[in-house]
Formats: C-alpha cells, structure tokens, sequence
C-alpha cells in the first residue's frame, strides 16, 4: 500500500542484510576458514589445504563483490520503489561482520529490522545458525532484550523473484548447446550437501531441505518444458561435502552423478547432454566457481558431455525485487493486515517466525533470535 507517497513499511526501520562472507585477500584465507570450521578442531595445516581453491583465485572469494552490486542494486530498487529503509549488511564469517552491523543499528537508533539471509532454504546451517548468530550479534553489542527487534524474512526458494531468472538461465543454457543435443539434454539441480541427519532435523517437521528442493526443481523444470515444449528429465545431486567420511551427507555428488550418466549413455554418445543448474545458491560465490564451473565441468568434458551451468539469481532485477516484496510483505503481516504471499509450487510460503525448536542444532543448544521463541517477541 502507499503511504504519503511511500510504502508503509512500519514497524520497520532497517533492513539487515546477512550473509556467510569471504576472503577478499591471500593473508585473509586461514583466518577466514578458522572462523567458518570454529570449534571443529581442524589442524591448520588442513586448512592451508582445503583454502587452495581460494589461494588459486587471488586469495579472494567472489562472493563479497556479489554482495557489493546487490546491496547497490537493492538500494536503488527500494528508493526507486517508496521505500524508505536503510540497509545494513553483516556477515556470520568475515568483515564486514554481523555484530558490527547490529552494533552500528543499535548506535544509530534502529528499533526494529527485516532481516534478509542469502541462503533460500530450511536446515540448520541455512537457518537457525544464521538465528543463533543474530542472537550472538546482539548479545555483543549489549543485552539482547535492548538490541533492535530482528525479524527474519520467510524462506524465498519458491518466490516467483527467485525461481523465475532461474528459469530463464536454464533455458538460455539450453539453448546455448548444440542443436542436436538440446531436446535430450538433462537438468541437473545442484545445492551443497549436508548431513543425512541434519536434513532430518530440518524444518518443524524434519526433511524440509530435500523436499524444498525438490519441489522448485520440479516449478522450473515444468517451466522449461512448457517454454520449449520438451519434457527435460532432471535430477537434484549435491556438491561441497566436508566432514568425516564415516558421516553420512546427501548424495549424490554431481561428479559421481556424471559418470552414472556417461555410464548409461548409449555407445555413439547420443544424449550425453546437462545443464546444471545451482539451484541451492543465489549467486555465483566459490561453491559454484570452483565445484561446477571447474571440476564438474572437467569431469564432464572428461566423459565426453556437452556441460552447461546456468546463471544462479545473482542481482536480476526480478530477485531483487523480490527482497522488497517480502519486506513489504511481513511489514503488513506485523501490522496485522491480510496480505498476498507470492509463491509457487506445492508447498506454500513458510512460517514467518520459525516455530521452537525448528532445523534442531544437534551439536548444542544455543540461543536464537527471529523464531517463535525469540526473547525478543514480548507475546
């Protein structure tokens, strides 16, 4: 609704912007994979190692410099569009870090915020760790029942915003391939791997991250076959596993998954096409440079597959928008008001506070913030 000429954004005062940061230098890798594998025990000899993909690139991940144009290209939507909200940005691993963000809301007056993570989907590294870490920001800028109310924003893999450029990518990437192999081509919709158990405990339910997944992987495959008027068999394979081997984490690896296909794929080669779509991730940060980009797409150009990987949501005017939408959206649900909730596909639009106890922390219990049982939250 407008409001003198406005938006009517109320109660909110800010809108935060979280992410999981990045190096942006050589000497910034170790303590930046320190700060992310924290409490794990991990030699740092290992980590010297596992940082090669990072060293290999200037020792700066892509993923700060997405955040900049974003955060540019948000501003100017939400100014273009009424809406009047300054923006703040904190990371959970690197500078600039969240509890300087909610330090510098606090010292400039902010009351009440939207909190916008990029990261779509329902798990505990995805979801409450990001909950966990606005509770440890508040707590270190003074008592968390004083900090600015922190509201995150409902789950966005199934906003039109998101899936739609996805759409679009896929079907540019499609056409991008030779003629001869585009109708047989197969979608292959790649999210990073966690943890069989950590799946489990996702959502109030359990099983929410895979079944969120599925669901839009299906949205947009259907969106393809109905642009192109081909149906495309897909498949949704996981990337980026870390962890002891003897820990079961979701499967299967898109390169193994490759290797299944050329296995299956008749003898002259016919068919042997993919597109691989990062559907997990919204910009194209170090999961998707380095796992699809460099060694999926060796390992297809090894099997002799006609590879492409389709552009994630990045800064496309229509997923930015979507931010505002949903800030708008949970702006009118604050204040009470019956309001529309753009969504596809078949599991309807998330809760907008996470019920008690949602994406289970199997490690420790640790205080959130933004769900059911904020102590922020005063009913």
């Amino acid at each position: 609704m407008k409001y003198h000429g406005r938006v009517d954004v109320s109660p909110y005062d800010a809108l935060l912007f979280v992410s999981f940061g990045g190096p942006e230098k050589p000497d910034d890798v170790v303590p930046f994979l320190e700060n992310v594998t924290r409490g794990r025990g991990i030699p740092r000899e290992r980590l010297v190692e596992v940082g090669q993909h990072y060293f290999d690139r200037g020792g700066k991940s892509p993923i700060n410099d997405q955040n900049r144009a974003f955060l540019a290209a948000l501003r100017s939507d939400l100014a273009a569009s009424g809406v009047d909200l300054p923006v703040y940005w904190g990371n959970r691993n690197w500078d600039p870090y969240l509890s300087d963000a909610v330090a510098q809301m606090r010292a400039d007056g902010v009351e009440r915020a939207a909190v916008f993570a990029t990261s779509a989907y329902s798990s505990y590294s995805s979801c409450r760790q990001y909950r966990e870490n606005l509770f440890e920001a508040c707590e270190r800028s003074g008592a968390v029942e004083d900090a600015p109310v922190l509201d995150k924003l409902r789950h966005y893999y199934n906003h039109p915003g998101f899936v739609e450029p996805v759409v679009d990518g896929v079907l540019a990437s499609i056409a991008d391939l030779p003629e001869a192999e585009r109708d047989g081509a197969r979608i292959l919709f790649v999210t990073h791997s966690i943890p069989t158990a950590m799946n489990e405990a996702a959502g109030p339910d359990g099983g929410a991250y895979v079944a969120q997944h599925l669901d839009v992987a299906d949205v947009i495959a259907q969106r393809v076959a109905a642009e192109r008027g081909v149906t495309h068999e897909w498949d949704l394979v996981y990337c980026s596993r870390s962890g002891a081997p003897h820990i079961p984490w979701l499967e299967p690896d898109v390169n193994d998954h490759l290797e299944e296909l050329a296995a299956k794929a008749p003898e002259d080669g016919g068919g042997s096409a993919v597109v691989m779509c990062p559907v997990g991730f919204v910009s194209d940060h170090m999961e998707v440079v380095y796992d699809l980009d460099t060694e999926a797409m060796a390992t297809a150009e090894k099997l002799g597959i006609q590879a492409r990987r389709s552009p994630t949501a990045g800064e496309a005017p229509r997923f930015v928008a979507a931010v505002r939408d949903l800030v708008v959206e949970r702006a009118a649900v604050e204040r009470g008001e019956a309001t529309e909730r753009a969504v596809v596909g078949s599991r309807g639009p998330g809760p907008d506070r996470c019920p008690a106890g949602c994406c289970f922390n199997q490690r420790s219990q640790l205080p959130t913030l933004a769900g059911a049982d904020s102590p922020q939250y005063s009913e």
